[in-house]
């Protein structure tokens, strides 16, 4: 029988989403009669150590790593080292939105075997049948960069699943559920409440100029598969706050009003949080959203100027933003106020436009501060970088990115040191106005601006960012 790894990195903290992707790869491997394992080194903590005696103890045909870009220096490279060191005959591959838009430098950086590019359900079982056929037909499987003796070859790029219910529901048993269930808390979460995530589509109406989406288009799953879905999570696992994780869950009327009424079919009674495009919302999606259990609601406002969102090709107006985080707090549902800076058109003036509008609709159920935006590898953004002569390439972005807080491309005409005490001096503002809204914790404040301090001018990139989940007592 065949067999496969799933290694699923170390995020360095005690609360974790479920690896879905993985889970959905591992379901379909299930269904094809392959062994699938998985080693969660983001809950136990395994250390590299750990790793290597675990795959020197063990035989695989595939082991497999997903990663974004922001990981890719640490701990990605460190990990693939391990892996090469220790993979004996496994050919390693990965997968996922930091190597599917660079994957020659990513296999060159790695020296990984294969990367499969983009969704990969419907290849990566194709993958290890070619394995255990010692690689005899791989250039017929799509989406792959693959290695072949000195050189790197490519196979055709395929259109992605158009039906997302011929999925299998993801293999949620080959990991440690009720350590993700008991982990991450919401608002409105009680304690009893158990937490998990799920999609309902893939893909989004937009393209914004800093997003990078593996897939084009935009695809969904029919509620009724959806609600069954959530229906088992609560029966075998107690799930009953959800994180929903698309980017246009907020589509239409009509398909809320169907999950409202499946939700009903089911007799289930569901918390969660979810993503919207402040264009789509009106009174009667507040409603539907409110009836249904929506407890927050996440809003990629990005600026308050209507000149950034325009260059940023958003194709939303301020109106449209101050309208939609109005009628929200007016229906009771926690937003989610996420603004970026350092865009095309961004000045100190833009910047604080964008503070004045946190303060103004934040609910201060997260502490919301103001991060420079990044060009990372895929996005148009990235392209435009490189068209400008601002990056020359992947291997320039990885050596200039540390932190996602950090600025690794300017693009506004302020110098970096003038772009860096803006953000210190309007970032201190929102910290010290979310203490005093919430627990008037003086000390802790200080302590938090302080670590943006180290992080801006004294070079310490270890800050891990302000938005903290509550852990549970009870996890």
């Amino acid at each position: 029988m065949a067999k496969v790894l799933f290694i699923i990195h170390d995020n360095y903290q005690e609360d974790n989403r479920f690896p879905l992707g993985i889970a959905y790869l591992a379901a379909v491997l299930k269904k094809e009669g392959i062994e699938v394992a998985a080693y969660s080194m983001d809950i136990f903590h395994h250390t590299k150590e750990d790793l290597a005696k675990f795959l020197q103890d063990n035989e695989f045909d595939i082991i497999g790593l997903s990663f974004t870009a922001a990981r890719f220096n640490n701990p990605i490279k460190e990990l693939c080292k391990i892996i090469n060191e220790n993979k004996k005959k496994a050919w390693f591959v990965l997968g996922g939105h930091g190597p599917s838009p660079i994957p020659d430098f990513m296999l060159r950086e790695t020296k990984a075997d294969i990367i499969l590019i983009g969704e990969a359900e419907e290849t990566i079982s194709q993958l290890v049948f070619c394995k255990k056929a010692r690689g005899q037909g791989i250039e017929k499987i799509p989406n792959l960069i693959y290695r072949e003796k000195s050189s790197i070859k490519s196979t055709f790029r395929q259109y992605p699943m158009l039906s997302l219910d011929r999925l299998p529901y993801p293999l949620w048993e080959l990991f440690p559920m009720q350590k993700y269930a008991n982990g991450l808390q919401f608002i409105g979460h009680e304690p009893t409440d158990k937490y998990m995530q799920i999609i309902t589509s893939r893909g989004c109406v937009n393209r914004c100029s800093f997003c990078y989406r593996m897939e084009r288009g935009y695809r969904m799953r029919s509620i009724s598969d959806v609600v069954k879905e959530m229906n088992m999570l609560n029966d075998y696992y107690g799930i009953n706050y959800f994180e929903i994780l698309d980017e246009m869950f907020v589509m239409d009327k009509r398909r809320l009003q169907e999950f409202q009424n499946e939700l009903i079919r089911y007799n289930l009674k569901i918390k969660y949080i979810c993503d919207g495009r402040v264009d789509k919302i009106d009174e009667e999606i507040l409603e539907l959203l409110k009836a249904t259990g929506c407890k927050f609601l996440n809003f990629g406002f990005e600026s308050a100027n209507q000149n950034v969102l325009n260059l940023m090709r958003k194709h939303t107006t301020v109106e449209q933003n101050i309208r939609a985080a109005d009628l929200t707090k007016s229906y009771d549902i926690s937003l989610g106020l996420n603004v970026i800076w350092n865009n095309e058109g961004d000045t100190e003036a833009t910047l604080k436009e964008n503070a004045a509008f946190l303060k103004k609709y934040n609910t201060y159920y997260q502490l919301r501060t103001i991060k420079p935006v990044t060009p990372y590898p895929g996005s148009d953004l990235y392209s435009q970088a490189i068209r400008e002569g601002l990056l020359e390439g992947p291997k320039d972005f990885f050596d200039k990115f540390q932190n996602a807080d950090l600025i690794t491309v300017n693009f506004t005409n302020m110098t970096e040191a003038d772009m860096y005490k803006a953000l210190f001096e309007v970032n201190r503002d929102l910290i010290l106005d979310h203490y005093e809204h919430t627990t008037k914790n003086e000390t802790e404040a200080l302590a938090l601006i302080e670590k943006f301090y180290r992080l801006y001018f004294e070079g310490d990139i270890n800050f891990r960012g302000v938005r903290d989940y509550s852990r549970k007592t009870n996890a």
